[in-house]
């Protein structure tokens, strides 16, 4: 792979790979240091990725798991939502704090799922990847996805619900 080349196909994911990496590490920082980290581990393999059919999905399995890596060694687990979206549809003030708690439980509750789901959770519906995209960066197979996606979600769903009845049980 040139250097054209590599600019070409790998550098405009920097932003999709940063994604990935700030929702695993939750650091501005970490994320910023793993995609530095991967695109020169890519770039050392150049001669590898000739033979490597979609460079996408390497390059977020080699972001995945660079940052799992990290989390491992630092047993430091955690995953963040983007609070953009919340701002997009604020109408009044109430509203607007409303939506914000809302983002923070989210975060505190996916970060509570076991690292699979969590992973999935992440790839799937705050990154947006599909199916297919997701089985080619984690390696696991179509059932084990959506089986795990389903649990993640209704562990999500569950735990706000339970905080949601235990605050208005308080009053």
């Amino acid at each position: 792979m040139t250097i054209k080349e590599f600019k070409i196909n790998l550098l405009p994911l920097k932003n999709r790979m940063f994604r990935l990496s700030f929702g695993l590490l939750n650091n501005r920082d970490d994320a910023e240091d793993a995609v530095q980290e991967v695109m020169v581990k890519i770039w050392n393999m150049q001669k590898k990725l000739d033979d490597i059919k979609n460079t996408e999905a390497f390059a977020m399995t080699v972001t995945r798991n660079y940052c799992l890596d990290k989390l491992k060694s630092k047993k430091n687990r955690f995953l963040s939502l983007n609070e953009d979206i919340a701002k997009q549809t604020e109408t009044t003030p109430y509203e607007s704090l409303e939506t914000s708690e809302m983002v923070s439980t989210v975060k505190k509750v996916i970060t509570q799922l076991p690292e699979k789901q969590r992973t999935i959770v992440n790839l799937r519906d705050i990154q947006g990847y599909n199916f297919e995209e997701i089985m080619e960066i984690t390696g696991w197979e179509m059932n084990y996805l959506r089986v795990n996606l389903s649990h993640g979600r209704k562990r999500i769903k569950e735990t706000i619900i339970k905080m949601q009845q235990y605050e208005n049980a308080r009053y």
